[in-house]
């Protein structure tokens, strides 16, 4: 069915459109991003292509290249010291990027164990870390990201042969790829667009390689996946189960930590923060720790993180009210590089760059965040469906706690526990009601997706058919029963909005480092009976037993969650000057995913001043994605902003 396709310019609003048969729109890919590689089979390839890349790094100077045993590129980008440890011994080349436990003396050893691309996971089954790794053996090429999604990997078709890369819009600009604008309409979703479309590349014709698979390139061009990660049995009793957690989020501190160097922390006064502060301690850490405390009188997490810092040795607690950081949704005029994909992040964005300046201040070299904690230490309730076919009694005693304790219609939940639909069933279901408000935990396969809605028609159009397609491909879910897929889908999620934190984090100048979404912590929480690393009856019971004995009883006892409405609504209060013009202006509209009265109605409607939306900071951020896009480089290196309105 025809789609409509525009190209959005800044500063002038483009009404001129024209239709064609596939779902496109054109834009700029964005500026390159400064820490980047790509991954190149060992074949001969286009002459050009080396040449593109070097375009690609702007100062050909800097573009580092490893090659293949044969000589020919393997790793071709650009990265700072320390980002990508390499080693080559006889035909093995073997490298990780990111943050990983293994020195280089380590990973040669290992190398000195592979001769067969299949070696390459079992040598390495015990380093921590969220890392890339890549090898070659023998001219068979090998490349994955982390479980979580944290690290990723995407592949093309380019130089004649598929390439990888960690980052989508590399390889759009290599190949001059197009947006896909149905992609881009999920993304109105926000982060409850289901497996697998919630890893899609955001450019036609690049290619997401989905977390846990790997992908091998063979000499004559082949192209082939390889599962990597399986999730743990979950069957260990809390107790034991707490003992592994501890001690992966033990290694995953430990292998960010240099003793008495200076170290930026998040101490939120919730249970995962504060967790990570007292263990950074542990290690040696000397820590700058950070404090936002949020205007509600009855919010409690400036106590808590009082009590906490009262604990914790050579610390420098920092606390800041409200009035002290940047208003929530400041900097919407700024045209900031965005990273691969739309975020929620635009909210807070100019806050925690104000933050990571005065731990920058300080001397922190990194900054350590419990974020994911919330995804991936407890099970979803959904766990309540498998464990009443297990043990029909402790079953119907969770859910009627879980009712309880979000006050679900008896109806409701009866019919959610009892329903037995495939994935795909669910995915065509999703498809009908996309413009039927979800209500509530989901007991089914997740949180089901639901467009804003000023949605345009073409949006809820475009997203069904993703969701039918998904459906007829029999997708498989990530574990065959819904509770373990609905956990596996949350630490996910936790991993792919940890990716948009460090994205930011490198753009600030200050390392943001997430060691709960590291696979080594997830496959250790994952290890739990679900029913028992979550409940209606306590506040993360798993993490409160590895924790036992490390952080204060006062912290782990603590059951509130508070938040930040005040701040969200004064920060949008503050900003409606940039609200109004984005709603006269807004690409979202022009690429037609958007109805403009409506959007209009919602982006300044005084109820948001008492109300607020979470589908408004999800639109927000693709708006905000879309305006960074416009930022391109100019021959030179440096960046301008396209200004000529131009349409298609």
């Amino acid at each position: 069915m025809p789609v409509l396709a525009v190209r959005a310019w800044a500063g002038t609003r483009c009404h001129a459109a024209t239709l064609h048969s596939s779902p496109t729109l054109e834009m700029s890919m964005g500026a390159t991003p400064a820490c980047w590689f790509v991954v190149l089979p060992d074949r001969d390839l286009s002459p050009g292509l080396l040449d593109r890349l070097r375009n690609l790094a702007g100062d050909p100077a800097v573009l580092r290249i490893e090659p293949h045993a044969s000589g020919r590129p393997w790793l071709v980008g650009c990265w700072p010291d320390g980002e990508l440890t390499a080693c080559a011994v006889g035909d093995v080349r073997l490298a990780v990027a990111g943050t990983c436990s293994l020195t280089p003396a380590e990973l040669a050893a290992r190398a000195r164990r592979i001769s067969d691309i299949a070696h390459v996971e079992p040598v390495l089954s015990d380093a921590c870390g969220c890392f890339h790794v890549l090898a070659s053996v023998a001219g068979h090429t090998y490349v994955r990201g982390s479980f979580s999604g944290q690290r990723r990997v995407y592949r093309a078709e380019a130089g004649g042969a598929t390439v990888c890369a960690d980052q989508a819009r590399v390889l759009a600009r290599l190949t001059a790829a197009e947006l896909d604008t149905a992609q881009l309409a999920l993304r109105l979703t926000g982060d409850t667009v289901p497996h697998p479309l919630a890893w899609g590349a955001l450019w036609r014709g690049v290619q997401a390689v989905l977390p846990g698979t790997a992908l091998e390139l063979a000499p004559g061009g082949e192209a082939r996946s390889r599962r990597w990660w399986q999730p743990p049995a979950a069957e260990l009793p809390l107790d034991e189960a707490a003992v592994g957690l501890r001690k992966a989020l033990e290694r995953a501190v430990a292998v960010r930590v240099r003793p008495d160097e200076v170290l930026g922390a998040d101490l939120s006064g919730g249970m995962d923060s504060t967790s990570l502060c007292f263990l950074a301690a542990r290690a040696g850490a000397r820590l700058v720790a950070v404090t936002l405390d949020a205007g509600a009188p009855t919010n409690e997490d400036r106590l808590y993180a009082t009590r906490a810092a009262g604990h914790l040795p050579r610390t420098e607690h920092l606390v800041f009210d409200a009035a002290d950081v940047p208003a929530h949704f400041s900097g919407l005029d700024e045209r900031v590089d965005l990273g691969d994909e739309p975020s929620a992040i635009v909210r807070t964005r100019v806050e925690q760059r104000y933050l990571a300046e005065q731990m920058r201040a300080r001397g922190a070299r990194l900054r350590l965040s419990g974020f994911g904690g919330d995804q991936v230490i407890q099970s979803q309730p959904s766990y309540v469906h498998d464990l009443l076919r297990r043990s029909p009694a402790v079953g119907l005693r969770h859910a009627a706690g879980w009712r309880a304790r979000h006050r679900r219609p008896l109806g409701a939940i009866t019919r959610a526990l009892l329903d037995r639909g495939s994935y795909a069933a669910w995915l065509t279901e999703a498809a009908g009601s996309l413009r039927t408000p979800a209500t509530g935990d989901d007991l089914r396969w997740g949180l089901r997706p639901c467009l804003p809605p000023w949605a345009s028609e073409q949006t809820v159009q475009l997203c069904g058919e993703r969701l039918l397609g998904a459906a007829r491909d029999a997708t498989e879910p990530l574990h065959r029963e819904r509770g373990r897929h609905a956990w596996l889908a949350a630490a996910q999620r936790g991993g792919r909005l940890a990716g948009h934190l460090a994205h930011c984090g490198q753009l600030d100048g200050l390392a943001f480092q997430s060691p709960f979404c590291d696979d080594a912590v997830i496959a250790a929480a994952l290890a739990a009976r679900p029913h028992e690393a979550a409940s209606p009856w306590s506040y993360k019971p798993l993490l409160a037993a590895a924790m036992h004995g490390v952080v204060p009883e006062t912290i782990l006892r603590r059951t509130t969650k508070d938040h930040f409405g005040y701040e969200w609504q004064n920060g949008l209060r503050r900003n409606r000057h940039a609200l109004a013009a984005w709603a006269e202006d807004s690409r979202l509209v022009a690429a037609g995913l958007a109805d403009e009265d409506a959007l209009r109605r919602a982006l300044l409607s005084p109820q948001l001043l008492i109300g607020g939306t979470a589908e408004l900071e999800t639109t927000l951020g693709v708006e905000a994605w879309l305006r960074g896009l416009e930022q391109r480089h100019t021959p030179d290196g440096t960046r301008e902003m396209n200004s000529a309105p131009t349409a298609r």
